[in-house]
């Protein structure tokens, strides 16, 4: 029997967007209002297992179906949400300010795209459906959680850091595309999406890339920058 295809904004895709940021609300709020770092600290471990088991799984999945030439080639860690898995697992466990901060921004920028606009074919309630958004909403998921809930925050020297790294990290990352014949980080071809950002052949719609990240880095800073100001203000 066939899988179902993916219905972008149908209802379950829907309810995914909805999840991707209730839960880190509803947990924000919990820990907030227990007051206890025994119980912020289990709901912090509890929702980095939830994520790491979920991407190991994956893998798992992958490299039995796929093989292992496949699987390096496509599904190693290289691309930015499987380095942002990595690293919102890191703030969760060790509530590490730098790990924190390229959650925020890289989590946040692409993940929330990845959600909205999914590379994805298979619909619900196939396992890839459920695979897809446990990960990227749970990237979302902790850079709120961590936001709202551990009352960490970015600064403006971060968002820098954030975003030179990023263009840091995809030199090493196309060398690695040239060696595997791999594109990791969609350094070598967009991704198949319904964004209405990449419509430019390659290599232009990297620059596109490269500016909107930049305007999604600073519209997330911007909440942020404002509280700060607000406080500033109070006698």
């Amino acid at each position: 029997m066939p899988a179902p295809p993916f219905d972008l904004f149908g209802f379950a895709h829907i309810v995914a967007v909805v999840i991707a940021v209730g839960v880190p609300a509803v947990l924000a709020a919990f820990v907030k209002r227990a007051d206890s770092e025994r119980v912020t600290r289990a709901v912090s471990v509890t929702l980095a297992l939830v994520i790491l088991v979920n991407q190991i799984v994956y893998w798992c999945y992958r490299f039995a179906t796929e093989g292992a030439v496949l699987f390096v080639r496509e599904h190693l860690p290289l691309h930015l949400c499987g380095i942002t898995i990595l690293l919102s697992v890191a703030t969760l466990l060790f509530r590490h300010r730098r790990t924190y901060e390229l959650t925020y921004f890289w989590g946040l920028a692409g993940a929330t795209n990845a959600i909205v606009t999914p590379e994805l074919t298979e619909g619900f309630p196939t396992y890839l459906f459920f695979q897809y958004f446990i990960s990227h909403a749970g990237i979302v998921g902790a850079a709120l959680f961590a936001t709202w809930g551990l009352g960490m925050r970015p600064t403006f020297k971060s968002l820098v850091r954030a975003f030179v790294v990023l263009n840091g990290i995809a030199v090493p990352v196309a060398v690695v595309n040239l060696a595997l014949d791999g594109n990791y980080m969609y350094l070598c071809a967009p991704p198949v999406t319904a964004s209405p950002f990449l419509f430019l052949p390659w290599p232009w719609y990297l620059l596109i890339i490269e500016v909107l990240g930049l305007i999604f880095f600073l519209l997330l800073y911007l909440p942020v920058h404002l509280g700060a100001r607000r406080r500033s203000r109070r006698p």
